[in-house]
């Protein structure tokens, strides 16, 4: 494999599985595989995970993007093995994960989390447009799961996808990005039982807002997008002013404390299908969700298979 595709962080002071709660001297090593941990909660997941003693894959579309990654490794004196993939890419899916069962021999667990945003509404953008929101992250999510899942039913292990508070509450100017989150929601939610059947947890994290690069990763010149928005000018300029501030401000999560709940969803001994990152989430979510952990939902639907 190409260095540039598959390298590891140069510190070498993981820790060993004899002092990793619940895993005994003699067990193997449990493996994640962590997609998006450029920066953000990916980042800050694939951190935690290695603190906690979990050989981790943290993937990424461009390895050159991997110096935050590579300092937060080495300031946490843990390793992380870097590789690319790229969701979208079903060859680059699948050499990423077979890569990793060529050189560890087990897949214990996966975390989705790469992903874009998109600002925008129907009348100012194309199909095409909402297509490719689709395609990053919403087929992306299935092109890792589908996978991965064969290495995670012989290992009983989880798969965990990063969703959104905009995966369970529609939000204005973000309809493709919602209904791709929507759709994550729909699909595991609606995988989960049968995942359960034969051995595999599912899990969806809802972060709200957490302050990190991805409202500049939409990568728009916000001035020009309201300038260009005609009748939707106004609306499109409160939106924007609401959700910069939302996103900067002290309302904002921290990476770190939206990691928190992935590895909750990582090591709990029977974690909840939906788990929101912070009492704002919850509270958010639960303008919507009665069942707000999705028990009520998956102790009915799992009858249907069991």
């Amino acid at each position: 494999m190409n260095p540039t595709d598959c390298e590891r962080s140069p510190m070498t002071t993981s820790s060993s599985p004899a002092t990793t709660p619940g895993i005994t001297p003699d067990a193997p090593l449990r493996t994640v595989l962590i997609t998006g941990t450029s920066s953000g909660i990916g980042l800050a997941a694939a951190i935690a995970a290695a603190r906690a003693g979990w050989r981790t894959v943290a993937t990424l579309r461009d390895t050159g993007r991997a110096d935050a990654l590579r300092k937060a490794a080495a300031e946490a004196g843990v390793e992380i093995d870097i590789r690319r993939l790229d969701v979208v890419d079903e060859a680059s899916v699948a050499a990423a994960v077979d890569g990793v069962i060529a050189d560890y021999g087990r897949l214990d667990a996966v975390v989705n989390n790469a992903g874009a945003g998109h600002l925008g509404t129907l009348e100012l953008e194309s199909v095409a447009d909402v297509r490719q929101v689709m395609e990053v992250n919403f087929f992306g999510v299935l092109n890792v799961s589908k996978a991965a899942l064969p290495h995670l039913r012989a290992t009983g292990g989880r798969l965990i996808t990063v969703t959104s508070v905009g995966g369970v509450i529609g939000q204005p100017f973000n309809e493709a990005y919602c209904a791709a989150k929507f759709a994550v929601e729909g699909y595991m939610e609606s995988l989960a039982p049968v995942a359960r059947a034969v051995g595999v947890s599912v899990s969806v994290v809802e972060p709200g807002a957490v302050a990190t690069e991805f409202v500049n990763n939409i990568g728009l010149d916000l001035d020009a997008r309201i300038a260009a928005a005609g009748p939707y000018a106004d609306s499109l300029r409160h939106y924007i002013d609401r959700t910069v501030a939302q996103f900067a401000g002290d309302a904002a999560q921290t990476p770190a404390g939206a990691a928190e709940t992935v590895m909750e969803a990582l090591t709990a001994e029977r974690p909840a299908f939906r788990l929101q990152t912070s009492q704002w989430a919850r509270d958010f979510t639960a303008t919507k969700l009665a069942d707000g952990d999705g028990a009520a939902v998956l102790g009915m639907t799992g009858t249907w298979v069991a």
